[in-house]
């Protein structure tokens, strides 16, 4: 048995944590880039303990999605005025952003020297500013993963900038901010975390480590879920998620994903629509097309095995993978989550993105490999 695991530099966890960011700041500069959300008047409770400090601090937002040139110009933003340190406080947007700035501050190459899929892919020569990560939702576990997922808008795919010094230095993970979360943001975060805990667990990468954490993780997400969709101030149901999403981070992050990601990484390029509603479309319909597959080639007993241990951990002691299968769909259909159709995605794309779902990182954490067919078939029915 051999693997390797690594994460933030230090992990703040818990209700009104938010408070110690400004006496960790100064340890790592005293000239901030703050990464912010479609929402930066959500921070002022962050800069109000940044300026007793003493910490300067200069914005910069993204409304969406980061894409590649806003990474760029945020890099460039943080040299002009001498920052020395990248703070990101958002949802996982803003914290990619943050990360990508931190990466691309220090390393000045052209930007497709850095990126995956669409450029050379190759590793960053010098270590990013230090960063710290302070997410507001609930799902991308962000604050702990060492790659930052960027939008290009010409290629139409998101590709990722990567590289072991872009884990953050410090991550604040405060379930308070996720209070003032709508229902439809919740939701999809929140199917995020589910999904990525999921993958990891079955993941071909997996290991005792990851298998703790998602353990762990799968049974907080499955009972908190529907509790923080339906009562956002539900604070106790808030933690289990903000836990559960953390632990997702530093889950993939060391064991990887799957089919999900494999193919909502590129669909998120193709079309305008968040992340999370297109993994928990995805999600029933991979699963049950992996469990048919590792059937159908008479391998990967223990892989579903796997899937019948979270069918008990996330539906009831006794549950079978079929229920697992039921229970994901029945949730998708409670949380109110549209059809690909309905998010744009047309018949016509779907041989261009199997294409490039195949060739997704996402895609080499998957149990078993799935065939055009299969993949078409998942597409088809997630329509």
């Amino acid at each position: 048995m051999r693997f390797s695991f690594a994460t933030a530099g230090r992990i703040l966890f818990g209700a009104g944590t938010l408070a110690e960011a400004a006496e960790a700041a100064p340890r790592l500069g005293r000239r901030a880039l703050l990464v912010t959300g479609r929402h930066p008047e959500r921070a002022a409770p962050l800069t109000r303990q940044l300026e007793t400090r003493g910490i300067t601090w200069q914005a910069f937002s993204v409304s969406a999605e980061p894409e590649v040139e806003q990474a760029v110009e945020g890099a460039a933003l943080a040299r002009e005025t001498g920052c020395e340190l990248v703070i990101g406080f958002g949802g996982g947007s803003a914290l990619d952003a943050a990360k990508a700035i931190a990466a691309l501050a220090t390393n000045r190459e052209p930007v497709e020297t850095y990126l995956e899929v669409i450029g050379a892919g190759r590793p960053l020569s010098q270590p990013p500013l230090p960063t710290i990560a302070i997410p507001t939702t609930a799902g991308t576990g962000s604050e702990v993963t060492r790659n930052a997922v960027l939008k290009s808008l010409a290629h139409r795919v998101k590709v990722s900038l990567r590289g072991p010094g872009m884990l953050p230095d410090l991550a604040i993970v405060d379930p308070e901010l996720t209070l003032s979360l709508p229902p439809a943001v919740t939701a999809a975060t929140g199917c995020d975390a589910l999904t990525q805990l999921l993958e990891a667990f079955v993941s071909a990468k997996a290991n005792p480590l990851t298998d703790g954490l998602c353990r762990e993780g799968l049974v907080r997400a499955a009972r908190a879920l529907p509790q923080v969709v339906a009562r956002g101030d539900d604070l106790a149901a808030r933690t289990d998620m903000a836990l559960a999403s953390l632990f997702s981070g530093m889950a993939l992050a060391n064991a990887g994903l799957g089919a999900v990601h494999g193919i909502a990484g590129p669909l998120g390029g193709m079309i305008g629509a968040p992340h999370g509603a297109l993994c928990a479309r995805l999600l029933p319909f991979v699963v049950e097309a992996n469990l048919a597959a590792l059937v159908r080639r008479k391998a990967g007993e223990d892989t579903v095995a796997r899937y019948a241990e979270a069918a008990r951990m996330m539906v009831s002691s006794r549950a079978t993978t079929v229920e697992l299968v039921a229970w994901l769909h029945d949730l998708v259909a409670r949380l109110e989550i549209p059809v690909l159709s309905a998010c744009g995605l047309t018949r016509a794309e779907l041989p261009d993105l199997v294409l490039k779902a195949k060739a997704a990182s996402s895609m080499k954490g998957n149990p078993v490999q799935l065939t055009d067919d299969e993949l078409t078939d998942i597409l088809n029915r997630a329509l």
